[in-house]
């Protein structure tokens, strides 16, 4: 089977996965989430990689009332794949403000971790993104979370139809958790962001590359129980310049000039969709999310600093993805 028809059946087995897993009874443990009520987004604008990106993080951080004195922070930027002139991974200008934000905010220690689906050389990776010199700068390490010591997790909710998965351990050592996705268009999901990005807590010694486990369990399913289990603390979302069309690695670069806050990966992940001017109910992950883990209904989101009518950018998409227009 050629390429484009094994992702195009993937993505029409994984909706109808969902679809029909979801048409039954709930998949979710009982009592095991409170979803609130409301939930903050912040949209602030930054107009490139090069200028005051520290403020603006901090800004954000500030914005969203997240408590950080003290505590050991984890940043999960996504770091996927390089190939020259391609915006593929969370720009390591992004992370590096976002560590030296959160020492000046007070935290304990600000670790980098990563367990890319593709390569298997991770350190080539840091190097060939760009991203080590901002770790040697900010004194801030990098844990491979796909060769990291691992525990075995029970899921709080049954999209993919097992009980457990494994994780990497250095999850569960951090205080806070922070989710740094790219925002681009995906092949598979319609869209990969903060919640999508939490692949990479799922370690390749165990699982392999590219992670295929997930993929056939389906990647809808996939992503609502990873988040279900473990929910990131916050997020922060690379939207300085984003990728549309084939991605999320053979897209095209697609300026939107924001970066996007806050402590519901389901609303900040369904307000990035409607920056790309993606129906987020029309996403199969999100509109389950929605359900259970937090909130993607625009009513239930209070939208802090710019509006999305004045940065909405509209992202292509391809063929199998025209439907998610708002």
């Amino acid at each position: 089977m050629r390429r484009r028809d094994f992702l195009k059946a993937a993505t029409l087995l994984g909706m109808t996965s969902l679809a029909t897993r979801c048409g039954r009874e709930s998949r979710w443990k009982t009592g095991a989430f409170r979803k609130p009520k409301a939930s903050q987004v912040a949209i602030l604008k930054a107009a490139s990689y090069e200028k005051n990106l520290v403020g603006v993080i901090l800004e954000g951080i500030k914005t969203c009332g997240l408590p950080v004195s003290g505590r050991k922070v984890l940043l999960k930027p996504n770091l996927v794949e390089y190939e020259t002139d391609k915006v593929i991974n969370t720009h390591p200008a992004v992370v590096g403000a976002a560590i030296d934000a959160f020492l000046r905010l007070g935290a304990r220690e600000v670790r980098v971790g990563e367990g890319p689906g593709h390569r298997r050389d991770t350190d080539g990776l840091l190097v060939a993104s760009g991203l080590l010199p901002y770790l040697k700068e900010t004194g801030s390490s990098f844990v491979d979370l796909n060769l990291d010591d691992i525990k075995r997790v029970t899921l709080l909710s049954d999209f993919m139809g097992i009980d457990a998965l494994y994780i990497a351990e250095s999850v569960f050592s951090a205080d806070l958790l922070v989710s740094m996705p790219k925002i681009k268009t995906h092949h598979w999901a319609g869209m990969t962001l903060s919640m999508k990005n939490m692949f990479g807590i799922v370690p390749g010694v165990k699982y392999g590359w590219p992670k295929n486990f997930l993929h056939w369990h389906g990647i809808h399913e996939s992503i609502v129980d990873i988040n279900s289990t473990i929910r990131p603390h916050f997020v922060i979302a690379d939207g300085i310049i984003g990728m549309e069309g084939n991605g999320p690695i053979q897209g095209q670069p697609k300026p939107c000039g924001v970066l996007v806050f806050g402590n519901d990966p389901v609303a900040v992940d369904s307000t990035c969709a409607r920056i790309a001017g993606l129906n987020p109910e029309k996403i199969d992950y999100l509109r389950v999310a929605g359900e259970f883990l937090g909130n993607f209904e625009e009513k239930r989101i209070e939208q802090i600093g710019e509006a999305i009518s004045s940065v909405q950018t509209r992202f292509d998409v391809i063929e199998g993805f025209k439907h998610l227009r708002s």
